[in-house]
């Protein structure tokens, strides 16, 4: 694949209107499989166009499944499906030697692979798991390779995680570690629809249409995509409002009283690509501040933790997150 930075400024732009173009039909077609989740649909093309993983927060029934498969199938990425459960092993998805013995009776080890290497992982309801099984994923998700056995093993390229949680509410979870967490890029939460898109609901889905996801895109463009997100000119005012509104949020910044945490450098990262990310997807050749707003809370909200006193006078993470972007419109 040809580097977009060896392209000629107009080559450059024929890129951009090309994959410009091409996100528009993906996300068409996952608007016709999804209903009612356009602004889920939009954040979580943000966080594969920037290269990282995605968190899906919501109650059982919403389509969180549905839309990890149909999001395989459209962008043309191999991708398999891992059910999380309380007794879910490690080795369930990294994989394990076993020792094979051939016609000669000669041993050797063979390393049969586990689901994780693919380059779109499903991770369903990933907080049933045991926190040791969740681990698991920690060096697959942030050096996109695994050990087994002492050997370092290359994951395909690319190479993304997408999680799907329930409430940590509800009976049978085990909240994720801040340092698994902080490794999603976005976390997504996932609401009810409305009543016009439950009633085209049930009309597709209860009659004859055809809900069929159809390929858009293959794994080049979607890593030519990635490369053009990466070129894509920021702002130093919106870098400043980034490095802004992520140090109001650690101690010493303006709602520090309110905090147990805040977030780290990857916090600044996630929102210099995936503001980037958002501007592809509308056809805008730079971010702005309204790109930042709008996925502040995605980018933040599993990046901090409340005081319980916070908690207790009826502040929520989004809450604290609303109240420092509005200053920033």
């Amino acid at each position: 694949m040809t580097p977009l930075s060896s392209l000629s400024p107009q080559e450059q732009i024929a890129a951009f209107e090309k994959h410009a173009s091409t996100l528009q039909r993906i996300r068409d077609e996952l608007n016709r499989l999804i209903f009612g989740q356009e602004l889920v649909i939009n954040e979580v093309l943000a966080a594969i166009l920037a290269g990282g993983h995605s968190l899906l927060v919501g109650a059982p029934g919403l389509a969180k499944t549905r839309l990890v498969s149909a999001m395989g199938t459209v962008l043309g990425l191999e991708h398999r499906r891992v059910q999380f459960t309380p007794d879910l092993m490690p080795t369930d998805i990294l994989g394990t030697e076993i020792l094979e013995e051939d016609a000669n009776g000669k041993r050797a080890f063979r390393f049969v692979k586990g689901p994780v290497f693919t380059q779109l992982l499903m991770a369903d309801e990933i907080n049933r798991a045991s926190p040791r099984t969740q681990s698991a994923l920690l060096e697959a998700m942030q050096e996109r390779q695994v050990t087994i056995a002492g050997e370092e093993r290359a994951l395909p390229h690319p190479f993304l995680v997408l999680a799907t949680q329930n409430p940590i509410e509800q009976e049978g979870t085990y909240p994720l570690p801040e340092a698994q967490l902080d490794r999603f890029i976005l976390q997504t939460e996932i609401g009810y629809p409305d009543e016009a898109a439950e009633r085209r609901m049930l009309a597709a889905t209860t009659g004859a249409e055809d809900l069929t996801p159809q390929n858009v895109c293959t794994p080049a463009d979607l890593e030519e995509a990635q490369q053009l997100i990466r070129m894509m000119p920021i702002g130093d005012g919106l870098i400043g409002e980034i490095l802004s509104l992520v140090n109001a949020l650690r101690p010493g910044g303006a709602k520090e009283d309110l905090l147990l945490w805040g977030p780290g450098p990857r916090a600044s990262q996630a929102l210099s690509l995936t503001v980037r990310a958002r501007a592809l997807l509308d056809g805008r050749t730079a971010p702005s501040r309204e790109d930042l707003i709008a996925l502040a809370p995605a980018a933040l909200r599993h990046r901090i933790a409340l005081t319980f006193p916070a908690r207790a006078e009826g502040h929520t993470v989004d809450d604290v997150i609303r109240e420092l972007t509005a200053r920033i419109g």
